[in-house]
């Protein structure tokens, strides 16, 4: 009874945000009940088996969550990216390591070809995509090229109608299950942020493999490997974009990718949230609920607090991007505050819990490592910082 009012607490939550329409509120209603119903016994079995249930791939194609930033006539919904973010953050309330499957894919992959592609590569590529024949990777990361993404390494060298591509890169997320990867490589020995061309890049193209897949602390049911050029050619035809130019296509669409995880720890937040309430109402100590003591209850209501703050940001700089408005500092802002608000609320959960939280048969032991990411990934907290004060003091 109390999980089902809480399920109801949470309905009405969405039917009050001032900032969503009632087709927004429709969207949020069917992507709860997708993850309640596809992901809710799925979730815990990847965890523990490290692996991405790929069985999920056609049911989320089916809903219409692998083309929500593609046009109908390339198999896409065209939701924008507010309802993404919705979407992704029903999600994430169940299973984080889809979510970040789902972001990177839409945000990071679909959006870019869809928005700079040839008519060419829209019509090869994307219909795959939408259709979850092929799930969408992002690379731009190497070992020494983190933060510093202008610092890569990976070579792409013109030779004819191809370039040949050599190197490695890392932390690429969906790698050993996609299909389709776009990965930024150096074409010139320009500055840092010259002579950095983009590159669709497909799955069994010769030279071209999958590395290393890392043991992670969280989001294990997501896969993040390193990729090996090894003479990999690329033919001209697939370069998206300009030659050249990928170093200010890969910082335009990071802003899209912050909004997917701010989204993402955003419902990271909210699980804590109902499964810390829901435990401190049947834990009994002291011959009653821990949820009567006063600690507690001012715990819950940080925790609620914090995630509705990041709800707002995250919703904020998704409707600034779909109304095609600046939206860099309010993506950075959002994806700051979601990922501090669900490393909070995972460490406060746990707290509420007491020592059943540091078990691995209560949910809360495993949103507590997923939240940590949260605030590594598609930029740190620092880079963050960062961000925003260049947009405050007027340096950008």
């Amino acid at each position: 009874m109390r999980g089902q009012w809480i399920f109801i607490n949470r309905l009405q939550d969405i039917s009050m945000d001032f900032t969503l329409s009632e087709d927004n509120r429709m969207i949020a209603s069917s992507a709860r009940e997708f993850a309640e119903r596809e992901l809710r016994e799925r979730a815990p079995k990847m965890d523990q088996k490290e692996e991405f249930d790929e069985t999920i791939v056609p049911r989320l194609a089916e809903v219409g969550f692998l083309g929500t930033l593609v046009g109908e006539q390339y198999g896409g919904t065209e939701l924008g990216t507010l309802n993404n973010s919705i979407i992704l953050e029903e999600i994430a309330r169940v299973c984080a390591s889809t979510a970040v499957t789902i972001a990177v894919h839409n945000s990071l992959v679909c959006a870019p070809i869809f928005e700079n592609g040839t008519d060419e590569q829209k019509e090869r590529f994307l219909p795959k995509l939408t259709s979850g024949e092929a799930l969408g990777a992002y690379s731009v990361s190497e070992p020494d090229a983190g933060s510093d993404a202008g610092s890569m390494r990976l070579s792409a060298t013109d030779d004819g109608d191809a370039f040949v591509l050599t190197g490695t890169k890392s932390w690429v997320t969906s790698a050993s299950y996609a299909g389709v990867f776009l990965v930024f490589a150096r074409s010139s020995k320009e500055s840092k942020s010259r002579g950095i061309t983009c590159f669709i890049v497909e799955n069994g193209t010769p030279g071209f493999s999958v590395g290393k897949k890392e043991k992670k602390t969280g989001i294990r049911g997501s896969a993040t490997c390193s990729l090996v050029f090894d003479g990999c050619r690329v033919s001209k035809k697939n370069v998206l974009g300009e030659p050249g130019k990928g170093f200010h296509l890969a910082l335009r669409y990071l802003d899209s990718g912050r909004i997917g995880i701010g989204a993402q720890a955003t419902g990271i937040a909210q699980a804590c949230l109902e499964v810390a309430t829901k435990y401190s109402q049947e834990r009994q100590q002291f011959d009653r609920p821990i949820s009567e003591f006063q600690l507690i209850q001012w715990k819950l209501a940080e925790m609620a607090l914090q995630t509705s703050a990041a709800r707002v940001l995250v919703q904020r700089a998704a409707s600034l991007k779909d109304a095609g408005q600046p939206h860099a500092k309010e993506a950075s802002m959002a994806k700051l505050f979601a990922s501090r608000a669900a490393n909070f609320c995972a460490k406060e959960g746990v707290q509420i819990h007491g020592g059943y939280g540091y078990i691995k048969e209560f949910d809360i032991e495993r949103y507590f490592r997923d939240a940590r990411i949260t605030e590594i990934y598609e930029g740190t907290s620092q880079v963050q910082q960062l961000v925003i004060s260049r947009h405050v003091l007027g340096k950008v």
